[in-house]
């Protein structure tokens, strides 16, 4: 989805135009809703620490953990115009959330202005190194036969692992039961130790475990294979029609003035364009993604109308 991003401001000049030169009239927070560590955070301070030469004030992370991000999101839509401050959101708080609780304490789409998505990640489906399922058609084959064993962990309930699963079971054909983990952890245990037969997550979380031998990676939900995995096919190779991602972007509150919001779009976008920037977000097993304030609106449009018919037709509801 984002492939077309990037080839749209590849040929942009790194330079710093002229609506870039006059700094921020005070320092700019990045509000953070997991703990320090995550990809999540390693993005939002690889951008905070480029930003801040382009914006000409400190750019400052602030996490601020609680309710799967969505204490984050609450703080965003309270700030008033005059505060320089921005979330890194991701699909579980602005997608996902406003679908699955009754009240997440915002409304996603009024609440906030989409300022620039920075990255995107893909899904993969994994064994254990000693299943003798090698790769996906020869698993589909052996669930046909066995579609009670069809068993899939994510890392938690109402996650986009959880959906992306019953995505595969609509391809597929058959049920999937998905079991939910608190957090990738445990389920990565149970999957190597091979009491859990087949397990979704993040492809950065997997690719570590596959690298090292633990586990058996079948097929990853980009539109093109991993460069970090080129013996790897996609879904759509491996024979189901299914692709899909997910992506970290900035959010400004409603509030801030629109002027101001697409300037950091802007400038999110520059640093995004660097090499060195994309070369260190590549290192976090993430695809670095460059797009301003229009382009981001218009493929968060796109993204929610592939998944919240999932998670609508999934009956899914989170408690508080």
């Amino acid at each position: 989805m984002f492939k077309r991003i990037l080839a749209a401001l590849a040929a942009c000049a790194l330079a710093v135009p002229a609506w870039a030169a006059a700094p921020l009239d005070g320092p700019l927070t990045i509000v953070v809703g997991y703990p320090p560590g995550g990809s999540s955070d390693r993005i939002a301070r690889l951008v905070a620490e480029r930003l801040k030469d382009r914006v000409g004030v400190a750019v400052i992370v602030e996490n601020k953990t609680g309710a799967g991000g969505r204490i984050a999101a609450q703080m965003l839509r309270n700030a008033d115009a005059g505060q320089n401050v921005l979330l890194l959101g991701n699909p579980a708080v602005m997608v996902v959330a406003p679908l699955v609780y009754q009240d997440p304490g915002y409304d996603a789409q009024r609440d906030f202005r989409p300022v620039s998505l920075v990255s995107s990640y893909q899904f993969a489906l994994a064994v254990s190194a000693d299943s003798p399922m090698r790769d996906l058609p020869s698993l589909r084959q052996w669930l046909k036969a066995n579609p009670e064993r069809f068993t899939v962990g994510v890392p938690a309930t109402g996650s986009l692992p959880h959906f992306f699963a019953l995505m595969l079971g609509d391809e597929i054909g058959l049920a999937a039961e998905v079991v939910g983990y608190r957090g990738s952890g445990p389920l990565i245990s149970e999957l190597i130790g091979g009491i859990l037969p087949q397990a979704i997550d993040t492809l950065d979380t997997l690719l570590p475990q596959h690298q090292g031998g633990r586990v058996r990676i079948l097929a990853t939900s980009g539109a093109q294979r991993d460069p970090a995995l080129p013996d790897v096919p996609t879904f759509r190779e491996a024979g189901v029609d299914l692709a899909a991602d997910g992506w970290n972007a900035f959010f400004a509150p409603a509030a801030m003035p629109q002027e101001k919001a697409e300037r950091l779009g802007r400038d999110i976008a520059a640093v995004m364009r660097d090499p060195a920037m994309q070369q260190a977000v590549r290192a976090a097993n993430l695809a670095p993604v460059s797009a301003d304030a229009r382009q981001t609106a218009q493929e968060l449009g796109a993204y929610r109308q592939q998944w919240e018919p999932v998670v609508r037709r999934s009956g899914f509801k989170a408690t508080q």
